[in-house]
């Protein structure tokens, strides 16, 4: 795992929801920061997304913004 690693999940029994959100920093080729989201069903593989960030501390504010919108949905 690369800085700053946060792995979440969702699991409602009830609705047969178990979900997974993982957000990740890693250092790019090229000097920039990239923030790597995956997310899907637990046990299942999971979708990537990739953004590039200029520098470490925005990288960050992205993370923590992330973080912070899916605690509101119900990730722990």
């Amino acid at each position: 795992m690369g800085v700053g690693a946060t792995y979440l999940r969702r699991i409602e029994r009830d609705a047969n929801r178990h979900r997974f959100y993982r957000i990740e920093i890693v250092r790019g080729l090229f000097g920039d920061w990239d923030l790597v989201r995956e997310w899907g069903r637990i046990g299942q593989a999971g979708r990537v997304r990739i953004d590039w960030h200029a520098t470490e501390a925005a990288a960050e504010d992205a993370r923590f913004a992330l973080h912070m919108a899916k605690a509101k949905r119900g990730y722990q």
